[in-house]
């Protein structure tokens, strides 16, 4: 082939053998290349595993988190049955797969919080993030700490959360946490359990020794590790906690109004148009409306 000449490589695999690597790998996206290469040859599909990494390469799929990607899409977009291999795979990448028999109505119906352990900071000490996500919109909040107690928990709620929902006339109906001591105890004189309790806002904990339930915040602390933490780790040094949470603060600005969310249910919103599409009707506009109508 001439330098500059349009046309496929004179190497790529046909139209039938692509086809089939791409439904192999949507069936097995934990395979690699020559693992995928001996499988299609048991079927009398006869391609090296350089054939397969180039089609890889054309569809985006060169990674295994790539190809779990597009599994996860192809679930979202299409119905059909995943086998048991999928399932495991996806359960393992997608935190929040593992929650699909969880159902929300609206925003604000189920709220999920966790305490996260960003690192430790010289001349201050250890770094918790204390993470609040509406699971319906996937709308989030955070703010780093020193400590993990019960007052850190309760003050992200009180100055961030409960002021934004507020202010779109919304409220929390359930909080869902893990039975770490900064969220639960006695209901008579734990902090956090109190002000649940003077909120009127229900709360249910995840499963002992099984955290992973928790799946909605599992997958946003994965998303600010790859996105946040670990680029500005690599890039920036920080001396205090109030710069750290100036950067995070800009992150979350783009988290919830600018990124698109591939998120079960998101179809590609961003989580604050989520967030306001899903408010629930008032009560008081449904009785007008139907009102007016007889």
């Amino acid at each position: 082939r001439l330098p500059g000449a349009k046309g496929p490589h004179p190497n790529r695999v046909d139209e039938a053998v692509e086809t089939a690597i791409l439904e192999h790998c949507l069936n097995h996206p934990g395979h690699g290349p020559l693992r995928v290469s001996q499988e299609l040859s048991l079927k009398g599909i006869q391609v090296s595993s350089g054939g397969v990494r180039g089609v890889w390469s054309r569809h985006s799929l060169l990674t295994k988190q790539e190809r779990m990607l597009r599994l996860e899409k192809s679930v979202r977009e299409q119905s059909f049955e995943l086998s048991d291999e999928q399932i495991r795979l996806l359960e393992r990448f997608s935190p929040e797969f593992r929650e699909r028999h969880i159902e929300t109505k609206h925003t604000g119906d189920l709220v999920a919080v966790d305490t996260f352990f960003v690192g430790t900071l010289k001349g201050v000490g250890k770094i918790y993030l204390q993470s609040v996500i509406d699971c319906y919109s996937r709308y989030a909040w955070g703010r780093l700490y020193t400590n993990k107690l019960p007052l850190t928990a309760v003050h992200v709620l009180n100055e961030d959360v409960l002021p934004f929902f507020e202010e779109h006339n919304a409220r929390i109906n359930t909080i869902l946490s893990d039975n770490g001591r900064e969220f639960c105890g006695r209901p008579d004189n734990h902090p956090y359990e109190l002000f649940l309790q003077l909120e009127e806002i229900e709360h249910r904990t995840t499963k002992v020794r099984r955290p992973q339930s928790n799946g909605f915040v599992e997958r946003l602390h994965k998303t600010l590790l790859d996105e946040h933490f670990r680029v500005m780790g690599r890039t920036k040094w920080y001396e205090s906690i109030e710069e750290m949470q100036a950067d995070l603060d800009d992150y979350f600005r783009h988290y919830n109004h600018e990124r698109p969310h591939q998120g079960r249910n998101m179809n590609g919103r961003t989580p604050y148009t989520a967030f306001i599409e899903g408010l629930p009707m008032d009560e008081e506009s449904d009785t007008e409306n139907s009102n007016l109508a007889v």
